[in-house]
């Protein structure tokens, strides 16, 4: 019976180093694959996973907006800060801190991620609450939401004069 044991050793060992030798060869296309595959990963991904967890963006014409992620959908996500919320669209977001290491793929995401930046301004018009709306140059817009169109917001400020805040240069949407 030693020679049988001695054999399936000989056999085990082959066995093993064949299972290195091809591990070794795919190690640099499983790499490959892998960084491929990242490439896919957007953004509000990453953030659709960070949701309930305090974070730190900054945003161009603002800084910092740092507090609870509470809601990502498609463009935009809403900060809840200390004393006010932040409704922030993503192109405007050029760095973020505090994300999760994961990320959840779009066909996973709730349907009300699906919503665009007009709903959640719609809800601000409806509610008639004051708001400053920053936009990317710095420039700043105080009133009231009063209606939302295809890719812009009408601002009615307090001394009554409304303005026309375009989607493409609105950095945050701070509301208290």
């Amino acid at each position: 019976m030693a020679w049988e044991d001695d054999l399936f050793e000989v056999l085990d060992d082959l066995e093993q180093r064949a299972a290195a030798l091809y591990d070794a060869e795919r190690a640099p296309e499983l790499a490959d694959r892998s960084r491929a595959e990242y490439q896919q990963v957007t953004l509000a991904a990453r953030l659709v996973a960070s949701v309930d967890r305090e974070v730190a963006l900054e945003v161009r014409g603002v800084g910092t907006v740092a507090g609870v992620l509470r809601r990502v959908a498609a463009g935009w996500c809403l900060v809840r800060g200390a004393s006010q919320d932040w409704l922030v669209p993503l192109p405007a977001v050029t760095a973020v801190s505090g994300a999760s290491e994961r990320a959840v793929p779009e066909v996973a995401w709730s349907p009300l991620s699906r919503l665009s930046l007009a709903s959640p301004l719609r809800r601000l018009a409806e509610s008639g609450e004051r708001c400053v709306l920053h936009a990317v140059d710095g420039r700043r817009h105080e009133g009231a939401v009063a209606r939302v169109g295809h890719d812009f917001t009408e601002v009615v400020e307090p001394s009554g004069r409304v303005v026309l805040v375009s989607f493409a240069a609105l950095a945050a949407v701070q509301s208290p």
